[in-house]
């Protein structure tokens, strides 16, 4: 459901948005992103409610408690101040970006944000990453950098009003402050996250507050205003702007539901499957012109999204211990159990042997974490084995011991 999720919006959201700016309305950018933001703080504060009310019940859950939730010391609201205007320059960008580019080129140029994304976790979370990563971020580059070969597509390369190559590198230039802004902001967003108890949904509605404010004030009033004067704050919109607005407010929602439930590799496989929709739409619906180099530049960016995403030997190979760990965990426990409850009908005769300690298995376990787990799971196999005989041979005991007692009452 995830994959599904995250390869419509990514496919879905740049196609519209490319759509709705090339058509004869023009609608003014900084609205679109005012409304998004609107949007997506309705739908933030609505689930943020509706998942603590779940938590707490609705009774117990206040107006006042919301306030302190959002606001109060321990929310850190100042802070999220810095990831907010970074994604809200990103969203002005992306709607420039779409007027200079065509959707295909838009869509592959825009993975740029994992070098970005690699770097500024490596600076600010101290992050470490494998080779293989940074060898992905370097095909990533060299993908990139074929990507950006004329290409075009009806309303970049027909355009009389202005150079295509000059609105090309205005293009890739915004789409790289773009990826600055987003990269950044994410990283940083993920260090707050790591440090603070306040919910993704609670985060998600100052993100989207402290981006309306700045939004219309600035963008709006003070940079847009006499254009908004003169043609209406919903000048130009259309269905195909309303949805464009829709799937930028949902961008924030979806993003939370990924950090829940996808990993690296789903969504380096999503973001693949994104670039080859990305591409057959814009050569249906834009005339766009499919070159052999950019054909090689997008199969270089979707194998350098896969391999970045791809877990190390050494990193699976943990999680299988860490599992392997947790079953035999599960499995000294339900022992310890049954003999506790054995333990209980032993008396102090000498024909009943005392319970002790699995100690083997503890030593196993121990194997098991050394990556000793070959020969530690043949051993522990025959211990269990060993320990099943021995619980049948004292249930044999316990009814012996029955029999007996029940003959000396007699």
């Amino acid at each position: 459901m995830s994959l599904l999720i995250l390869i419509f919006h990514n496919s879905f959201s740049v196609f519209v948005m490319r759509y709705s700016k090339t058509l004869p309305d023009k609608y003014i950018s900084s609205t679109a992103v005012v409304c998004a933001e609107l949007c997506k703080l309705m739908f933030s504060v609505i689930l943020h409610v509706y998942f603590r009310c779940r938590e707490l019940g609705i009774k117990n859950y206040s107006f006042k408690m919301l306030m302190q939730e959002l606001f109060g010391k321990e929310s850190d609201c100042i802070k999220i101040m810095v990831p907010a205007v970074l994604y809200l320059i990103q969203n002005n960008l992306q709607y420039f970006s779409a007027t200079k580019l065509d959707a295909a080129t838009f869509q592959v140029t825009s993975q740029m944000k994992l070098i970005v994304i690699a770097v500024f976790s490596v600076i600010i979370l101290k992050r470490h990453l494998y080779k293989h990563q940074w060898v992905s971020i370097f095909l990533l580059a060299g993908g990139i950098a074929l990507v950006q070969f004329p290409t075009g597509d009806k309303g970049t390369i027909n355009n009389p009003s202005s150079n295509a190559m000059v609105d090309k590198a205005l293009g890739v230039l915004s789409v790289f402050i773009t990826c600055l802004c987003s990269g950044f902001a994410g990283v940083y967003f993920e260090k707050i996250l790591k440090k603070s108890k306040v919910t993704l949904w609670a985060r998600n509605v100052q993100l989207a507050l402290f981006s309306v404010i700045p939004g219309y004030f600035i963008g709006c009033l003070l940079i847009d205003g006499d254009e908004i004067r003169e043609h209406g704050f919903f000048g130009g919109y259309n269905r195909w702007t309303v949805l464009s607005v829709i799937c930028q407010s949902l961008c924030g929602i979806i993003t939370a539901i990924v950090v829940k439930y996808a990993d690296n590799i789903l969504k380096g496989f999503a973001n693949s499957i994104s670039i080859i929709l990305s591409c057959v739409v814009s050569y249906f619906f834009f005339d766009f012109h499919i070159t052999l180099v950019f054909d090689i530049g997008v199969c270089i960016v979707i194998f350098s999204s896969y391999l970045y995403g791809k877990k190390p030997k050494e990193e699976q190979k943990e999680t299988n211990e860490e599992a392997e760990y947790i079953k035999l965990e599960e499995q000294k426990s339900n022992d310890d159990d049954e003999e506790g409850e054995y333990s209980n009908k032993v008396t102090d005769n000498d024909t009943i042997v005392n319970v002790n300690e699995n100690e083997d298995i503890d030593e196993e376990i121990e194997n098991i974490l050394q990556g000793k787990d070959a020969i530690a799971k043949e051993n522990l196999e025959e211990i269990l084995i060993q320990d099943e005989n021995q619980k049948e041979d004292k249930e044999k005991n316990i009814i012996e011991f029955e029999d007996i007692d029940i003959q000396d009452k007699n």
